[in-house]
């Protein structure tokens, strides 16, 4: 079965750019060069990943993004040329797993692609390491790595490959915090660059899902200075 990857970016020699370097991996890719085609072809294309840039002509890339997220799990990375830490955090917070800023290095954004990848597949396989805890059940809250369901009283979570890596690492580390370094090089498996705005908007977007008050959190708690831990 063929990976197929949406590429949207209005900049034609990037999207090409992109498209040569995915294919020579063995990629399908569907390249466009507006919103309005990248959303008919995620009506119609079972898809494994999306390649989204910020500035687009008829919607920006967060709009694009959070469209895609009402209905579908597959990884999602921004390309942009805006570094802004606002703009980097709100791309996160709605839902983009990776964030990659022009220029960039084509060789650096296969690697990225194929990390996500290899997530995405195990999460829709269900592939459980052996002799390993395979699930978490407690206080409402039950987790399952070889389902790679979550259930929150009573009520099926639709997180995506990367939420529930995060969620999952914590859980593992119940009763311990866990620093933003540890959770960084855990769930991404690079190593932490004062990427804490990234862990910090993964973490606000699984709180959302997971209906937590920002105040007094029942199961993600922050420890100040510290990290973050599941009680």
């Amino acid at each position: 079965m063929s990976t197929d990857i949406l590429v949207v970016d209005d900049e034609i020699a990037i999207a090409d750019l992109v498209e040569v370097y995915l294919k020579n991996e063995g990629y399908t890719v569907h390249k466009y060069h507006n919103a309005a085609d990248a959303l008919a072809c995620v009506a119609r294309t079972r898809l494994d990943l999306a390649i989204l840039d910020v500035m687009l002509p008829d919607m920006d890339g967060f709009t694009l993004c959070q469209r895609i997220r009402e209905k579908h799990l597959f990884p999602i990375l921004m390309l942009t040329a805006r570094v802004e830490d606002m703009d980097k955090i709100m791309g996160l917070t709605l839902g983009a797993d990776d964030y990659i800023t022009k220029p960039f290095n084509p060789l650096e954004l296969v690697a990225r692609v194929k990390t996500q990848l290899r997530r995405y597949t195990r999460y829709n396989s269900g592939e459980a390491a052996p002799q390993e805890m395979t699930e978490y059940d407690f206080r409402g809250l039950e987790i399952s790595r070889v389902t790679h369901k979550c259930v929150l009283f009573g009520e099926e979570l639709a997180l995506t490959p990367l939420e529930f890596s995060i969620l999952w690492h914590l859980c593992e580390k119940r009763g311990q915090v866990v620093s933003s370094e540890e959770l960084f090089e855990a769930v991404w498996g690079e190593q932490y660059m004062d990427s804490n705005n990234t862990v910090m908007s993964h973490i606000a977007r699984l709180r959302e899902k997971m209906h937590e008050p920002s105040r007094r959190p029942r199961f993600i708690k922050t420890v100040w200075g510290v990290g973050y831990t599941i009680e």
